[in-house]
Order: C-alpha cells, then sequence, then structure tokens
C-alpha cells in the first residue's frame, strides 16, 4: 500500500517544515546577519616563547696540566759521605727542616783552624798595634829614623788584612758546616731519596739530586688558548683584572670540580700555532692535585662582566640557505620572518647573538607549518616548561 496514502497528514507537514526553512534561509534578513558576523578565520596552533635576556657563563674547553707554584730540587753544596736521611717518602717537611746530614766532622775540623787562624791574626794586629805606638814615640824623641815608623806602620796594616782575611776564612767553614746539615729551602712535599745514607756526593756543576720538593697548598694549571679567546678575554675584562676570570679543572674519573681564577698570560703568542700559554691559580688544601696531572680546563667570562645573552631554542631556529631565521608572532598573530645570527650552543638552546630583543614571542617548534605572514594561533609558554620539555641541562653555562 502506498506510504503517502497511508498518513497523508504527516507527509504534508514535513514538507511544509522543508518549504518553510528554505524561505528563511534565502530570505534577507538572514543574509544580512551573515554578512554582519562573518565567521574568523582559525590560525595555525604555535607554541610561543617570550624573549628574556639570561644572565649565563659561557666556558671553553682546553687540556691541561698541574704545576707546582714552588719546587726544589735538592744537591749537595759540599762533598762527602751521607751519614744521616731524615725524611720519610712523601712527608710535609716545614722550610728550615733538616733533611740530609752530609758527615760534618771535616768541616768542623777546618772551622776550628780558621778559628785558630783568626785568633793569631788579632793577636798579630795586638803586637803589631804595639810595635807602632813605639815607633811613634821613638820618632818624636828623634832616637830612630823615620823610616822605622814608617815599616810599623806597614806591618800594622798588614795585621789587620790578615784579620779579615781569617774572619772570612771562618764564616767559609760555618757555611760549610751549615750545608752539611741539607735543609728544606721551602715548605712542602719532600719526594723519596734518590741517593741513600753511606754513599759519598759531589758538590759543583753536576751535583747529584737527592730529593725534590714540592709545594702543596696550592697549584697552577697552565694550558694553551687560542688568540681569538684571548683577544675577547682580555677585552671583556674590566681594567684588564685578569683574576676576575674564572677557571674550572676536573680530573679524569672524579668528580669533584675544583674552581679558581687567572692568575696570568704569557708576553707573547706563539706564531707557529696561534696560540698563548695561560695559567690559572688553585687551592690544594685537600693535597689531591698532583703536579704533573693532566686535567680538563675550562675558562669562563670576567665575573664582574654582565653576561646577559638571547637563548632560544635549536628547534625554532629555521635554515635558508646560508642565514639563520626564526618567527615572531606580529600582534596580529601573524608569523614574521626575521633574521638572525647565532652563537654559540648549550645543551640544545642558541645564543643569539644578533635580531632579537627582549620581548619577541618567538615560535619555538614547527617551523615546517609556519609561512611568512600566516595566521597562527599563539600558546605562551614559560622557559621552565620548555626546559622540561626537552629534559636538557646546561653542563657549559649557569
Amino acid at each position: 500500500m502506498d506510504q503517502t496514502k497511508k498518513y497523508p497528514l504527516v507527509f504534508t507537514l514535513i514538507a511544509t517544515l522543508g518549504l518553510v526553512g528554505m524561505m528563511i534561509t534565502s530570505s534577507p534578513l538572514t543574509t544580512a546577519i551573515a554578512q554582519k558576523n562573518p565567521a574568523k578565520p582559525k590560525g595555525i596552533p604555535v607554541k610561543v616563547v617570550s624573549i628574556k635576556p639570561q644572565t649565563i657563563q659561557l666556558w671553553r674547553q682546553y687540556s691541561g696540566s698541574i704545576v707546582a707554584v714552588d719546587s726544589a730540587q735538592i744537591r749537595p753544596q759540599v762533598s762527602g759521605r751521607i751519614t744521616k736521611i731524615l725524611f720519610q717518602d712523601g712527608q710535609y717537611v716545614k722550610k728550615g727542616d733538616v733533611l740530609i746530614i752530609i758527615d760534618p766532622r771535616p768541616f768542623q775540623a777546618a772551622l776550628k783552624q780558621a778559628k785558630a787562624s783568626l785568633a793569631t791574626a788579632k793577636t798579630q794586629v795586638d803586637f803589631a798595634k804595639k810595635e807602632l805606638e813605639r815607633a811613634k814615640e821613638l820618632v818624636k824623641k828623634k832616637a830612630v829614623a823615620k823610616r822605622l815608623l814608617d815599616e810599623r806602620q806597614n806591618n800594622y796594616q798588614i795585621a789587620q788584612a790578615a784579620v779579615l782575611n781569617a774572619q772570612a776564612q771562618v764564616e767559609t767553614a760555618e757555611i760549610n758546616v751549615d750545608y752539611a746539615h741539607i735543609k728544606a729551602p721551602i715548605s712542602g712535599i719532600v719526594s723519596r731519596a734518590e741517593i741513600t745514607q753511606g754513599n759519598l756526593v759531589q758538590s759543583g756543576s753536576n751535583a747529584p739530586v737527592l730529593t725534590s720538593i714540592v709545594t702543596q697548598d696550592n697549584v697552577y694549571i697552565d694550558f694553551e688558548l687560542d688568540e681569538k679567546t684571548y683577544i675577547d678575554s682580555i677585552q671583556q675584562t674590566p681594567a684588564n683584572n685578569i683574576k676576575t676570570i674564572p677557571v674550572r679543572i676536573q680530573i679524569a674519573g672524579f668528580d669533584k670540580i675544583y674552581t679558581g681564577n687567572m692568575h696570568s698570560f704569557d708576553n707573547r703568542i706563539d706564531p707557529s700555532t696561534g696560540t698563548i700559554r695561560g695559567r690559572a691559580l688553585f687551592d690544594n688544601s685537600d693535597g689531591k692535585l698532583l703536579p704533573g696531572m693532566t686535567i680538563s680546563v675550562k675558562m669562563g667570562q670576567a665575573t664582574s662582566q654582565n653576561n646577559k645573552q638571547i637563548l632560544i631554542s635549536e628547534k625554532a631556529i629555521g635554515t635558508d640557505q646560508d642565514r639563520k631565521f626564526v618567527y615572531i608572532v606580529s600582534p596580529e598573530n601573524k608569523a614574521t620572518y626575521r633574521e638572525v645570527k647565532i652563537g654559540p650552543s648549550i645543551a640544545g638552546q642558541r645564543i643569539i647573538l644578533n635580531g632579537l630583543k627582549e620581548g619577541d614571542k618567538v615560535i619555538s617548534q614547527g617551523l615546517m607549518r609556519i609561512r611568512p605572514n600566516a595566521l597562527v594561533n599563539p600558546t605562551l609558554i614559560s622557559e621552565n616548561k620548555l626546559a622540561q620539555d626537552k629534559k636538557a641541562s646546561t653542563p657549559i653555562a649557569n
């Protein structure tokens, strides 16, 4: 049976409602409302960061070695047989401590002999002085010729010179006795005895090394840096006070980081390598930094410098042939192309040397979907949130 004939009222109602809807949709009033409130186009959803300069410390890494601030090789200054060694290997000694004794008896005997010669010379002076006084009295009385006075005067002066010579001999003998007791010239850690008790040693230019001492409280770190870094460091250092330049070192296999400061730069650049020698000073109160160690050295910027830099994510930087660029969100929410000059990379972020300023809103990722002047729907994210998303650390900045 035909459904239209079965339900004539239902189908008539549906047809009537459809006709009314078409009339409303096509009416002039509906068209005017639609033209007055057109649908807003949707922008591309993007995440942006607001640029804010950060205070960071940049570190440049080099290879260096540890050098003692003071060191001394102990050599004999008199010849003789070693009779005593008064230190233990690796012992801390103070300046003036007796380390080694060379048989002092020959030098003590020479000292006694020198003192006896001095006593004799002084006696001769006394006698010559008395003879001179007698000669003066006789000359006054014209009992002798004046020549005798001259001779007595000459003998007296010779006797005085003999006393000076004898005194010098005594001093030399005393020095030799002192040299027989070899003392520490500096405070520090003494090495082992290179020549043991009972051996005969010779003084002079070819004298053997008996032991050595290095200071412990402080150490130098020597390394070489390139010419450009040296020039930048000097220019960035206020009043050329290089002691404000921080330096860090780390020993292979140890987690501890030692901190110190620059002590000096060499007075010339090596033209064959284009490098200059640098030296940093470090505290070594724990005694773990030993001369001769090879270590990793990081040199920073002067601590008094205003080290504020603009950092953005590597993902926010695009490449246009040989140029680098970012997209800035304009007040009209449009992506604006901005060329930038980049600097060093720090744990997934890049220093921007030129092209951005504080307050710029930079699209942080998804550059492949963006075109210049494209409408965007920005969502501002904080720098902390960005760092958490990247799970990045900054091993060379703080």
